[in-house]
């Protein structure tokens, strides 16, 4: 009786007090993921973890709900509670008068907020008798205005001993536009933000910032964001208990010379790219409690500027595209794709789900004789944190990516930007096996021990006769 009066009042403050604002927490801030993931296993709060990031606002609310049945926490996660309210209070409380954390600069009324904080951070690594480091400095700075307007924006200046996450290496770290030195290390500078607007039941906003779609604990295989941030409108859309809609439009760089459009000046030569898009969707269900089924698809589209078709969000974008581009020779048009994700928390402390790309599929191939030769890729995984081991988490997670997913024959509509794959980090005929045990024995710090075998076989060249990549051997030598 005592929770539910308290879940009582929790709604009746929620549904009285709602702050519309939204601020979207970065994914590299792994921390407050795994612990949403936590109470989410916990069956203590539920969240689709298939779209991130999240907002800060979305977060505040989780651990607030969270806090309802802190009783059911262990000493380790109360006190994990405690620490990330001091800082997603500030979307809660209507004044300053909470345990806050330290901001360099911090204010609030009425009518506008603002937090603005120095970043600074340092990797080490060593592999191969080598080590070499990976720094960034920078600044960051959120707040919002009013009942509806979100702001945010971050700038770091990173640094690479070696230049570790350029385009070419199969690393899930996120990329940049590099600068390289003559000792192989690299420097380049990563601007993120946005400006949002926000109603009780969706927001939409103009950010430049990372997203993931698809389960995963090791790397998505729909969205990974392993490429550098790119500017993209966003909407998301929760009207019902039992819907969340998600849309982005985004301005991609291509990395290829539109001649025509480049232009000499002096001894030199101004070169310009070819305009690049990408538009997609993604529609989660939860059919019931604890159970969320996505499904959504994509286009990467050029040479016919911004195209109303793909601005309609809830579209099917491969049919817009066949009404634009079928009386082309051969059907020649855009590159579209399809997707789908389940994710499932029915049993206490056990998160399974299941993620899918689909580049390219055809019954009449799975069917044929020459073997499997539709263009998909698949996750399978779970993550298990028994009660019997307090703190203790157990990941699998096996990933195949056969030839020929994410290419495309045409250079301006690949699935890229700024040459990295938007897809998996091993991109195609690829295939891991991801095994975790994760400890945490007291907040703030985190043991795991790895066990990863990963494998990408022979570079398929992709030009356009389908017939030609029919068959293709999955992984084999280089």
């Amino acid at each position: 009786m005592h929770r539910f009066l308290l879940s009582l009042i929790f709604l009746f403050i929620s549904n009285s007090f709602t702050r519309a604002q939204e601020v979207y927490q970065h994914i590299s801030n792994t921390n407050i993921y795994d612990f949403l993931d936590e109470l989410a296993g916990k069956k203590l709060i539920i969240i689709n973890s298939a779209v991130k990031p999240y907002s800060r606002i979305m977060i505040a609310q989780k651990l607030q709900e969270a806090s309802l049945s802190k009783d059911e926490l262990n000493d380790r996660q109360q006190k994990e509670l405690e620490f990330y309210l001091r800082d997603f209070n500030k979307e809660l409380t209507a004044d300053k008068k909470f345990d806050k954390r330290a901001d360099l600069f911090y204010y609030k009324d009425t009518l506008f907020s603002m937090t603005l904080n120095p970043v600074l951070g340092i990797t080490d690594y060593s592999a191969g008798g080598k080590n070499f480091y990976h720094r960034w400095n920078g600044a960051e700075i959120f707040g919002y205005i009013g009942k509806n307007v979100g702001y945010y924006a971050s700038l770091r200046d990173n640094r690479e001993s070696l230049a570790i996450t350029t385009d070419s290496l199969l690393t899930m770290e996120t990329g940049g536009n590099y600068k390289t030195d003559e000792k192989g290390g690299g420097d380049y500078s990563e601007m993120r933000g946005g400006l949002t607007y926000s109603w009780k039941w969706g927001s939409f906003g103009v950010v430049k910032d990372h997203f993931t779609w698809g389960n995963n604990y090791h790397g998505s295989n729909i969205f990974s964001a392993r490429q550098p941030s790119f500017a993209h409108i966003r909407l998301n859309i929760h009207p019902v208990k039992w819907l969340d809609f998600n849309y982005i439009h985004g301005w991609l760089v291509s990395d290829v010379v539109d001649s025509v459009a480049s232009y000499s000046y002096g001894a030199g030569t101004r070169v310009v790219y070819h305009q690049k898009f990408l538009a997609a969707n993604f529609f989660t269900i939860t059919p019931c409690k604890n159970l969320n089924v996505s499904i959504g698809n994509s286009v990467v589209y050029s040479d016919i500027g911004i195209q109303p078709g793909y601005l309609i969000p809830f579209f099917f974008f491969k049919s817009v595209d066949h009404q634009l581009n079928g009386a082309i020779a051969n059907g020649i048009g855009q590159n579209s794709q399809m997707f789908m994700d389940i994710s499932t928390r029915q049993i206490k402390n056990l998160h399974v789900y299941m993620s899918a790309f689909i580049d390219e599929i055809a019954l009449s191939r799975a069917l044929s004789d020459t073997g499997q030769t539709n263009f998909i890729s698949l996750k399978l995984g779970f993550r298990a944190s028994p009660s019997a081991l307090p703190n203790v988490t157990f990941t699998l997670e096996a990933t195949r990516t056969n030839p020929i997913v994410y290419k495309h024959f045409i250079s301006t509509t690949t699935f890229e930007s700024n040459g990295y794959n938007l897809g998996s980090y091993l991109r195609d005929n690829a295939g891991e096996i991801y095994a975790s045990v994760g400890w945490k024995p007291i907040r703030g710090l985190h043991l795991e021990v790895a066990y990863l075998s990963a494998m990408a076989g022979y570079n398929y060249p992709y030009i356009g006769n389908s017939k030609a990549v029919q068959g293709l051997p999955f992984i084999t030598a280089i």
